[in-house]
């Protein structure tokens, strides 16, 4: 069986989107904050998806090993607020799944690419 790597940076590629999208509109559109500045809380989370952005674009294998450690964030976030929420859970939910996407696509994606960071 050989599986190309870059069917796992595609995975990995729409659940970072996914999970961009999500945590923008969240923040800004679906459920926005009152006690928060709407700027402050975008600023919180989005900026850790955004430091590994170009190498993991570029299929950087060392940028896609932190885009996995920065995946691993959302997925604490969104598997507490699943578990704890009371009103909706609809939108940690989705944030589990897409972060479990991004973790799983970005670490096969080195693991089958071979290469060395």
């Amino acid at each position: 069986m050989n599986i190309k790597p870059i069917y796992f940076h595609s995975v990995a590629l729409a659940g970072f989107l996914g999970l961009f999208a999500l945590l923008m509109l969240w923040n800004t559109v679906l459920v926005p904050s009152s006690g928060f500045p709407v700027a402050l809380k975008l600023l919180i989370t989005v900026t850790p998806l955004l430091l590994p952005l170009r190498g993991f674009l570029n299929r950087n294998a060392r940028s896609c090993n932190w885009m996995a450690y920065v995946s691993m964030i959302y997925f604490l976030h969104g598997s507490i607020e699943t578990y704890a929420g009371t009103t909706d859970r609809l939108y940690p939910f989705l944030e589990l799944i897409l972060s479990v996407m991004l973790f799983l696509g970005t670490t096969l994606y080195v693991h089958f690419s071979g290469k060395q960071g």
